[in-house]
Order: structure tokens, then sequence, then C-alpha cells
């Protein structure tokens, strides 16, 4: 599966560049140069697609976008209060949304969030090496394992 940028500098128009124009009410012709010219990201992971995900596009062309920002801590880790809190953020509109979790089982609360998450989903993975580190032993090797 080849990047949106890469379809778009072909003049390869995708089914998420439609999706993004339909929705937009702009011409997937338009959302296609913009993404051409590195002004517009369509951010879609091939396998959160494959789940629920409703493409949305990001740049000047489109209209502004709101972030979430949700997480655990150390103090409190539930995945029913993320689910919760995930959605409240869709309710309200909140276009895409931010995991900053610092606590708990991270890899199973960000599963369970993404599986039911059908809007773009981030993660902070820089948070996640610094839990039980001092910022002296972020090596190299500890950032490339935890991505």
């Amino acid at each position: 599966m080849k990047t949106q940028i890469q379809s778009a500098r072909k003049g390869v128009i995708t089914k998420e560049m439609k999706f993004v124009a339909k929705s937009e009410q702009v011409s997937a012709e338009t959302i296609c140069s913009e993404i051409a010219k590195g002004r517009l990201v369509i951010p879609a992971n091939k396998m959160h697609l494959k789940k629920n995900l409703k493409p949305i596009g990001i740049g000047r062309a489109v209209s502004i976008k709101v972030n979430a920002n949700i997480g655990t801590s150390s103090a409190s880790s539930s995945i029913k209060d993320e689910m919760a809190k995930l959605e409240a953020s869709i309710e309200v509109g909140a276009d895409t949304v931010m995991d900053l979790s610092t606590g708990g089982d991270l890899d199973e609360i960000r599963k369970q969030l993404v599986n039911k998450c059908p809007i773009p989903f981030g993660t902070v993975p820089i948070y996640e090496m610094i839990i039980g580190r001092s910022v002296e032993e972020i090596t190299p090797k500890v950032i490339l394992d935890t991505m």
C-alpha cells in the first residue's frame, strides 16, 4: 500500500482522498493536489483503516480540526475511564484523539481505544519512555524499543 503522498505525487486519487473530498465538500483533485504539495495530510494508518477509521484531512484547504487529549497516569489507570473519555471526545465533536497515557497496561489500553475509535488516534511514545526512568536513562535503544 502506497502512502497518500506517494499516490498524490503520481496523480492517483485514493479512496481516502475521495472520502475526505466528499466530507469537506471540495474536489478530490484539490485534495490530491494539496497532498502532493505537502499542504494537506490524511492521517490514516492502514491497520486502523481496516477496522473503523473514517479518514479526515488536515490542512489549509479543509476545515479546522479539533484534537482531544486523553490518558491514564501512574495515579489513575482504568480502561473503562479511558473508553468513557474517548466516547465523550467523539460525542462533543473531536476530529482526532491523542492518548497521553503514562500508567497501566499501555499496550492493552491503546489496543482497546484504537479498536473503538472511528477517528484518527495517536500516541506519544516519549511519555512511555520516561516511565520509571530519569531523562539520563533514555538511550537510543530505549527509544527504538519503545517505538
